[in-house]
């Protein structure tokens, strides 16, 4: 009785999940193909007035070859830090937080990988679904981080690149170009691969 119970109890938490799965992947797609709201446009028209300053043509978007879409954020210690600022240089922008075990299992690697190689890690921080600030600076205490942590404080930015599955990478090029996107948790061996084809 307690095993058919069990697996009930199994067979519905799948059947959620797989639900759940489907209603926002179907959510996501209808918002992706919506026209934007008014606050939207002003953002979208800023943008593309930024990639007509430096000459770029590309599209502003999230697919590999798009313009990435800029933002600006403080440290932890408050410096205010602007993606488009670091144009000229390669870029990895990755979304994690404390409490995700594969984010936890990917940190030593990122610092290897900024310890070794010239790359500029804006680690994006979903502030809002922390205890509080404090979890955050042992985290990165406690993972000897020395490149910038980012407070993502109303998951504003998470939003605007779409993020679901934590962590989530993007490879950035010195022109500000998408070259690469990781769902999901990467080793060093993978972030060297990629960095290595970008210019």
């Amino acid at each position: 009785m307690k095993k058919a119970i069990l697996i009930i109890i199994i067979i519905g938490m799948f059947s959620w999940a797989l639900y759940d799965f489907v209603f926002s992947s179907n959510k996501a797609a209808q918002e992706a193909d919506a026209p934007p709201a008014g606050n939207q446009i002003t953002s979208q028209e800023n943008q593309t007035s930024e990639a007509e300053k430096t000459g770029d043509s590309s599209e502003v978007g999230l697919e590999v070859g798009n313009l990435a879409p800029d933002f600006k954020l403080p440290t932890l210690d408050g410096e205010p830090i602007q993606l488009s600022e670091l144009r000229g240089e390669r870029v990895m922008v990755n979304f994690w937080a404390t409490w995700c075990p594969p984010c936890r299992a990917e940190m030593p690697d990122m610092q290897k990988f900024h310890e070794n190689k010239d790359i500029n890690i804006l680690a994006v921080n979903l502030t809002e679904t922390e205890g509080d600030l404090m979890s955050i600076q042992n985290f990165v205490s406690e993972y000897e981080l020395t490149f910038p942590i980012l407070k993502d404080e109303n998951t504003e930015v998470a939003n605007r690149y779409q993020i679901q599955p934590i962590p989530s990478t993007f490879m950035i090029d010195s022109n500000g170009i998408i070259q690469y996107k990781a769902f999901g948790a990467m080793n060093y061996d993978l972030m060297v691969q990629e960095f290595e084809k970008m210019e």
